[in-house]
């Protein structure tokens, strides 16, 4: 089908102009941070997007399309996947699932690397081989030539859950398949189990060795202001109606019918499309659902869509269908991308946008002899370091996301010194008083938005860690002591053990 590999070049070509042309976003910088300071676990995360940047960065420098790459290349991937898995059922309707997911706005704009970017290919390939084994043992195969589908299927979760946590929406997809639809398969869920358990294993080791710090953060830290809302399901509900697009919408329930025998044929393919979006679902009563966090579930609602259209005069029209919603969202791109920074000036978060595209302007007007730079939050300590070419601590409490310097910055190493805090808002001079000699407010301009550095003087880390550590001590480090600890930075920083009371 010439279209698809048209349309895989141009959205390729189309990725590759928005990597180069946008700066790195504050989570991509974190992630750009994590590969400098490569480990086998994050504070937030599993390692996985670090893996890859740390894999970019020898061949292609630190330029901000080489650290996007692999999510620029992400839908060839995943689109590979899905023709690996179909086809055996039906050639063309495969390359019309492929076509029609990477005619999807989303495919096209976003080349953003995140930690959901690995998840997203594994949980295609787990998902692909999954559904290859599936076939074999249909067509009665057994012994190694069946179950090494099924392994492949678990290296594959293994690696998701690697990537982020919510690889297990996608376990939870075959283990609700296996038990309503293919009991007498049981055996292939154990295979993929069995081989997935290296990354689980890799998972625990770390946070054994690191004060538990990725369970806490994503069971309890992360969680604690979580409230019941309808706005976050209705959030949600609008988020997915995007993302499927009208199109689809319309077409599904058009062929409702032909949907639900596809769905009831293809259990396993059902199961992997609902099951997880309906658990984001529940999830949304307490949470707002980040757009990405269901992206490696959604290749499966084309795949539904392809095989239950009737014939290829639907393909086309549905195809034309994304195809002008997909227009329209790259005419409004290169319309956005016309507009000089400046027209964005009263924009609320315009001196965000400032941080991102002007840092190493910032940087190099605060920059002075003998003097270390810090920010006062972690995104933006992440841009101004990625700007700088030198890693930027954060001084102060931080937020509840992002905390990786409490694990690799040792703030003893900072004693008398000199350092300069940046912020985009104006900071409060008197929150840093305690802990130097002298205190100043430096106030800068940068393409009409104001920022700030709190200078002081000769740091003092012993009032730093009796105070702000030992209140993040409180707040971050207090796992269960039934949880056994086999080191922790952070505590052996602040109290010289890997706990502290």
């Amino acid at each position: 089908m010439k279209w698809l590999w048209l349309v895989a070049l141009a959205s390729l070509g189309w990725r590759l102009w928005v990597s180069a042309a946008l700066p790195l976003t504050g989570d991509e910088a974190l992630f750009y941070w994590w590969a400098r300071f490569l480990d086998y676990g994050y504070y937030d995360h599993p390692p996985m997007v670090a893996w890859w940047i740390a894999a970019m960065r020898p061949l292609f420098g630190d330029v901000a399309w080489a650290v996007r790459l692999p999510a620029t290349l992400l839908p060839l991937g995943v689109g590979w996947a899905m023709w690996w898995a179909w086809s055996p059922v039906s050639r063309e309707r495969a390359a019309w699932a492929v076509l029609l997911y990477w005619l999807a706005p989303v495919n096209w704009l976003n080349a953003l690397i995140t930690t959901d970017s690995p998840l997203i290919l594994w949980a295609a390939w787990s998902a692909a081989a999954m559904v290859r084994a599936e076939q074999a043992a249909e067509q009665g195969r057994s012994g190694w030539a069946l179950h090494k589908l099924y392994a492949l299927s678990g290296l594959f979760m293994g690696a998701a859950f690697l990537s982020k946590y919510f690889a297990v929406l996608l376990g939870l997809a075959y283990v609700a398949y296996f038990l309503l639809f293919a009991r007498s398969h049981w055996r292939g869920l154990f295979v993929m189990v069995l081989f997935a358990l290296p990354g689980a294993t890799v998972n625990v080791a770390w946070n054994l060795n690191h004060c538990w710090t990725n369970i806490m953060f994503n069971v309890f830290n992360r969680n604690e202001d979580a409230v019941a809302s309808w706005d976050t399901v209705l959030s949600y509900v609008g988020m997915m109606v995007y993302l499927i697009s009208p199109v689809l919408l319309w077409v599904g329930w058009r062929h409702r019918q032909a949907l639900g025998q596809v769905s009831r044929r293809h259990a396993l393919l059902a199961c992997m499309a609902v099951v997880p979006l309906l658990l984001f679902g529940l999830m949304s009563a307490k949470k707002v659902i980040g757009l990405h966090w269901v992206m490696g579930f959604y290749p499966f609602i084309f795949v539904l869509i392809a095989l239950a259209l009737p014939d290829e005069k639907a393909m086309i029209r549905t195809a034309k269908g994304l195809a002008v919603i997909l227009a329209l969202h790259l005419v409004a791109s290169v319309a956005l991308a016309v507009l000089g920074l400046h027209q964005w000036q009263h924009f609320r978060y315009y001196h965000r946008l400032v941080e991102a595209a002007r840092s190493e302007q910032m940087v190099q007007q605060v920059r002075a002899p003998g003097v270390v730079l810090a920010s006062n939050g972690y995104s933006s300590a992440a841009i101004f370091g990625y700007a700088a070419k030198v890693h930027v601590p954060v001084l102060g409490m931080g937020s509840v996301h992002a905390r990786q310097d409490d694990l690799i910055v040792d703030y003893s190493q900072l004693e008398g010194k000199t350092i300069r805090v940046m912020a985009t808002r104006e900071p409060s001079v008197e929150d840093y008083r305690p802990y130097f000699d002298q205190v100043r407010l430096l106030t800068f301009q940068q393409d009409g938005a104001a920022f700030y550095a709190v200078e002081g003087v000769n740091f003092h880390y012993g009032i730093y860690r009796d105070v702000v550590m030992a209140e993040v001590n409180r707040r971050y480090y207090n796992f269960p002591a039934w949880l056994p600890v086999k080191g922790c930075a952070f505590c052996q920083h602040l109290c010289g053990k890997d706990r502290c009371n």
